[in-house]
């Protein structure tokens, strides 16, 4: 990618489909444009992806750790920072992450199914997992896969 050709950056969108099962769906954004991000900086590519109040969080789970199932509390971009850690979908599918890759966490109003509800998520491997969290306070609109571009 040349300094001037838009970016395409990759993400995993954890949404609830209309039957209440929480998915998983490989998403790209593609919509930035150049601009300065300050007065007197140089430009760069930016785009902005949500608009609202936010909580930034940064969480340590240790090694071994997998949370029980559940729905994200709010709309909220989860960062690695170190280790790797993997979110699991009602539907079975299993990501595994690490530093570099960023999840949406956005399933909402998901249905129970065989003591499922929502995702589990944990540790991957032999090193805890450092996340950064950007809470959203206000709901996102109805789910739908890649709805962030």
């Amino acid at each position: 990618m040349t300094t001037d050709s838009k970016p395409a950056v990759f993400y995993w969108h954890l949404w609830t489909d209309a039957d209440g099962i929480s998915r998983q769906t490989r998403c790209t954004m593609t919509q930035f444009e150049k601009t300065a991000i300050a007065p007197h900086t140089a430009q760069q590519w930016i785009g902005v992806k949500t608009t609202d109040t936010a909580t930034v969080f940064v969480t340590v789970q240790p090694i071994g750790w997998i949370g029980d199932w559940h729905e994200n509390p709010k709309p909220q971009w989860i960062v690695p920072l170190s280790g790797r850690w993997f979110v699991e979908s009602m539907d079975g599918q299993r990501v595994e992450m690490g530093p570099g890759e960023i999840s949406f966490g956005d399933d909402k109003n998901t249905q129970p199914v065989a003591e499922k509800q929502g995702h589990r998520s944990g540790t991957v491997g032999d090193m805890p997992v450092v996340l950064m969290i950007v809470q959203f306070e206000s709901p996102s609109p109805l789910a739908s896969p890649c709805r962030l571009r």
